[in-house]
């Protein structure tokens, strides 16, 4: 669906699930990060996400826009990990997204960055009634801020010592960016988009 020299996102393929499954299952570094303040998903919620998953990739069934697609290697078509959206404010058209990387050996090669602007390029360009995306992190999560920060999201919000992590507080972060600050920031069809379809 939407490529680059790196990455490609794209739709959910019965090889996803067993990737899926075993990064869902079990400790991984990964969910020191991503909201490490909610609870992870049981045995039982992440067998039910693969049975709906399972339908969908059986039927190709997809939401447009989409609401969620998987990061994959561009080369191999390995899972990565995997973009999403949902709604801080249907009513006002305002919406939040969300990057995981599942595999920490995968970090530090700027796959964040890539995945986060194909992700965010791709929902401007299909939701033409959105004029905001926001992200939601916290204080501890230094490499979604720094990725944040590159691609042109503002810091907005900050609620001090809002989460526990490990027994510490740490803030609650809220950044945005807006359609017209998307379309200056230089990552709108640019080298970054090597081949893709919106």
């Amino acid at each position: 669906m939407l490529k680059n020299n790196k990455i490609i996102l794209r739709d959910w393929q019965l090889t996803d699930l067993d990737a899926y499954q075993q990064w869902n299952t079990g400790q991984h570094l990964w969910m020191d990060y991503n909201g490490p303040y909610y609870a992870t998903m049981t045995e039982a919620e992440v067998a039910q996400t693969i049975e709906r998953k399972t339908a969908n990739i059986i039927s190709g069934e997809w939401e447009t826009p989409r609401t969620n697609l998987v990061i994959a290697d561009v080369n191999t078509d390995v899972f990565i990990g995997v973009v999403s959206w949902y709604w801080q404010s249907e009513e006002t058209n305002w919406m939040s997204i969300g990057i995981v990387i599942y595999d920490d050996k995968q970090w530090g090669k700027g796959i964040g960055k890539i995945a986060t602007a194909l992700w965010v390029d791709y929902l401007f360009a299909n939701i033409p009634e959105i004029v905001r995306l926001g992200m939601r992190t916290w204080s501890g999560h230094i490499g979604m801020m720094k990725v944040a920060e590159q691609l042109g999201f503002k810091e907005e919000a900050r609620f001090r010592k809002a989460r526990i992590v490990k027994g510490k507080y740490y803030d609650s972060i809220g950044l945005g960016i807006l359609r017209e600050e998307w379309e200056r920031s230089g990552f709108v069809g640019d080298g970054i988009f090597v081949a893709g379809e919106r």
